[in-house]
């Protein structure tokens, strides 16, 4: 149980921190674009997490092109990638929500949902690894 002690119990408890303080502001910033998103789409169709999901794509091209072109310290990576983007997508509540669309039996929409939440976000990856790396070349 090295880990626990000295150096390197310093060093991943600062880790932690940093993704938990990352995580906190992207819980916050889902929370209320899900409300927001909410209030004007109303709530029939998962309209905010599909949106929450494919900004968090983008942004996390935008940091992967950033990484790629520039670098990114591990403690930037930690509280941006892993912390406050991992706190603002939502993968569970895709899953979940998908779920309940079979369980109704609203199969053809919770097919669409899932694809356009998959591709939608997998192009959106790529195009802010694009454009960041067109902005710094």
């Amino acid at each position: 149980m090295a880990l626990w002690r000295g150096r390197r119990y310093g060093a991943a408890m600062q880790s932690t921190l940093l993704v938990m303080a990352g995580g906190a502001i992207g819980a916050a910033m889902r929370y209320h674009t899900g409300i927001g998103i909410t209030t004007l789409a109303g709530d029939r169709w998962p309209w905010a997490t599909l949106c929450v999901n494919v900004v968090g794509a983008l942004l996390m091209g935008l940091l992967a092109g950033w990484a790629t072109m520039r670098g990114l310290t591990e403690p930037w990576r930690l509280i941006l990638g892993v912390g406050v983007l991992g706190g603002f997508t939502t993968f569970s509540a895709f899953s979940l929500e998908t779920w309940q669309l079979i369980e109704s039996g609203a199969l053809v929409s919770a097919a669409g949902y899932a694809a356009a939440s998959v591709l939608i976000t997998v192009l959106c990856v790529g195009l802010g690894v694009g454009a960041m790396r067109a902005v710094l070349a």
